[in-house]
């Protein structure tokens, strides 16, 4: 992380990592500069307390060690080392340090777990969205995939580009819902996008072709499902409807918007079903937020209502850049619930290129969540140099 929030975040954790020996400083000097009868314990049992969770088992258990080690300083000034008081300060202090040691070792355990399930979490969404190139057909494609920090569980949310005969196309999209059965609807829908983008002839039947495609993996889940359930029924598998309940944990529809690009023309052709509206910077850094005047329905929801998907067509001049997202963008609240708004934020700015755009609004909605981010995020800029 680079730039003033960087900075602000190695200040923060530099301070915190120092706090628990400030707590030991703090202490001694409490006790040298207040009359005998005030007791400088709170300070001696907090600080292996604070150490737990922050430090190393070394860094805990040479806090405790100074901890105690400071009591007994304490008692010794003034000759009472052996009063029942003292000694039951400086069994309390011992007690606490000991007590650290083991949170130390708890939290580090549960860290360790959650940073093994991320990395598999990232690992399997990596292995089904794999990195645009950096440049395609005369585009300049940036994408990016952020991961929401609370938990890792995996979402579903996906970017594509493919170069055809019939000009660059990409999809992003929001599959609704969590954990491995977002990914398997993720892996179905760009499998059915880069077959569809090679063999039709417009967008709308590329959009077509993905509605069929999720309406055929839902058909698929149904009856697994209903086979499933008759099986746990008849042997009462501990464990196992629980689990394919939580691989079931999506809810059978994607948001989505596809574009394409035709080949040596400065046009965009774009089908939105349900998605947030892309955002069009010109080179002199007026925005446009390209709305569909008729909204769809999300991809998979066929079955509520039906009409032919029309794509909308913009220019799309040299040294524009063409932003698709997902809602953790603009989703994205500060602690006071207000919502990021990437078009009020990009109006009147200019990037040297699409990963710029995208390495500005990781920046920027980090500090605005404070850091974290409730949902994942998928980025995905394209520019006509």
């Amino acid at each position: 992380m680079k730039g003033p929030v960087g900075r602000r975040f190695f200040y923060a954790r530099a301070l915190l990592r120092a706090l628990p020996a400030l707590l030991v400083l703090t202490g001694l000097f409490y006790d040298r500069f207040t009359p005998r009868e005030f007791t400088a314990v709170p300070f001696f049992t907090a600080a292996p307390l604070v150490a737990a969770p922050l430090l190393s088992l070394t860094g805990t258990v040479v806090t405790g060690v100074a901890s105690v080690a400071g009591i007994v300083v304490v008692h010794l000034r003034y000759g009472d080392a052996g009063h029942v008081d003292a000694i039951t300060e400086i069994t309390t202090v011992a007690t606490v340090a000991v007590l650290a040691v083991v949170i130390n070792r708890l939290v580090h355990r549960s860290s360790a777990r959650l940073a093994t399930a991320r990395e598999i979490a990232e690992a399997a969404q990596r292995a089904v969205l794999p990195e645009p190139q950096e440049r395609i057909g005369g585009l300049e494609i940036a994408a990016r995939y952020e991961a929401a920090q609370a938990g890792a569980s995996i979402g579903g949310d996906l970017y594509a580009v493919q170069d055809s005969p019939h000009g660059i196309r990409l999809i992003v999209a929001d599959v609704r819902g969590k954990g491995l059965g977002a990914v398997s609807a993720v892996a179905v829908l760009i499998g059915a996008f880069r077959e569809a983008a090679e063999q039709e002839t417009t967008l709308e039947a590329v959009a077509q072709r993905l509605e069929r495609a999720l309406a055929r993996d839902a058909a698929r889940r149904e009856a697994t499902h209903r086979s499933t359930s008759e099986a746990y029924e008849e042997y009462q598998a501990d464990g196992a409807y629980e689990a394919y309940e939580a691989y079931e944990a999506y809810e059978g529809f994607a948001t989505a918007v596809l574009a394409e690009f035709p080949h040596g023309v400065g046009l965009a052709r774009i089908v939105n079903r349900g998605h947030p509206s892309p955002l069009l910077l010109y080179a002199d850094g007026t925005l446009r937020t390209l709305d569909a005047p008729t909204p769809a329905l999300p991809l998979g929801m066929g079955d509520l209502g039906a009409w032919p998907d029309r794509a909308e067509q913009a220019e799309f001049p040299v040294g524009a850049t063409l932003l698709f997202y997902t809602d953790g963008l603009s989703e994205a609240r500060d602690a006071h619930g207000v919502f990021y708004d990437p078009a009020e934020r990009l109006s009147g700015r200019t990037f040297p290129g699409p990963r710029a755009v995208l390495t500005t609004l990781a920046e920027e909605v980090r500090a605005h969540t404070g850091g974290g981010l409730t949902d994942d995020m998928a980025l995905l800029a394209v520019r006509r140099p």
